[in-house]
């Protein structure tokens, strides 16, 4: 059975500023503000929900079914796909739009300015839910904000369990609007920071979230991870790094490894379980795509 992850494929272009941002910016001239970083680190890497979620699918071994949308310059991204024996025929090319690409600089003190442009992923609408029956779930992920409305519609429609994770899209939508996703979806997971303000938007508390769905997971980084099933919550450890290198992505590979063991029929704390050993293979690797893991 495959897994359909419904979300972003961009380009991340990392770069790294030696000094403090704090230290080039003068807070009394932000009104007129002007100043240059010289970056004299910088990579660029494979990312975006979708592409992230769908390799580490790869590396346990099950079958990911990226929804997802490139630009003209996307057929490195998707060449990178097929060399992984990812399924791309649901990964659309939208001719007149860059793929979306994040451009993340970060100073000495981890401090990062991000700009982020949505390219193809803004037409991400028009790539609707695969008419498949080998799919046994879905994650809605961070995707165009009507992609994900209607992509969370057409999979409840069509019977297909999946797994709300708003991530950075969750500002995009209201209270009502995220409410729906509940009802909509069969899990749901978030970080600690985006459980809150899911808790705020909707007025809706943990337990009366998880009441509305099978299992709801808020991960908690370095410190693993809750699981509410119900009105019990379940607190499990985080598992240590064997360095801490890279952290982005690593929320992305947990997802993966909850998608893995939810497809698998596993209980759901164990699938936490695999996510916090999955998250933490990744924070010790540097890049978006280059870890892999021995269970």
């Amino acid at each position: 059975m495959s897994i359909l992850v419904c979300g972003s494929l961009a380009f991340d272009t990392i770069m790294s500023f030696e000094g403090r941002f704090a230290e080039q910016i003068l807070p009394e001239q932000l009104h007129i503000l002007n100043v240059s970083f010289l970056v004299p680190g910088l990579r660029r890497e494979y990312g975006g929900c979708a592409g992230n979620v769908a390799y580490g699918l790869g590396q346990l071994g099950a079958q990911a079914v990226p929804l997802a949308t490139l630009g003209s310059d996307g057929q490195e991204y998707l060449q990178r796909l097929h060399a992984l024996g990812v399924d791309t025929r649901h990964v659309a090319t939208v001719a007149d739009s860059y793929t979306a690409q994040a451009m993340i600089m970060t100073d000495r003190d981890n401090n990062q300015i991000t700009a982020f442009h949505p390219g193809a992923m803004a037409q991400a609408h028009d790539n609707p839910v695969p008419q498949r029956d080998d799919l046994a779930l879905a994650i809605i992920s961070p995707d165009g904000r009507e992609a994900m409305l209607s992509h969370a519609r057409q999979l409840h429609a069509a019977g297909v369990p999946f797994v709300f994770d708003p991530g950075q899209g969750l500002p995009m939508f209201n209270g009502t609007e995220l409410a729906q996703f509940i009802e909509l979806a069969s899990w749901v997971a978030l970080n600690d920071y985006e459980a809150r303000m899911l808790c705020d938007r909707t007025g809706l508390s943990l337990p009366a979230i998880a009441a509305r769905v099978q299992g709801l997971v808020v991960t908690l980084g370095a410190h693993g991870c809750e699981v509410w099933q119900g009105e019990e919550k379940t607190v499990l450890p985080g598992v240590a790094a064997s360095a801490v290198v890279d952290p982005t992505g690593c929320g992305d590979a947990f997802r993966a490894a909850l998608l893995y063991g939810l497809e698998q029929g596993w209980p759901l704390l164990r699938c936490a379980e695999l996510g916090n050993r999955l998250g933490a293979a990744k924070i010790a690797t540097r890049g978006g795509q280059n870890y892999r893991l021995t269970y």
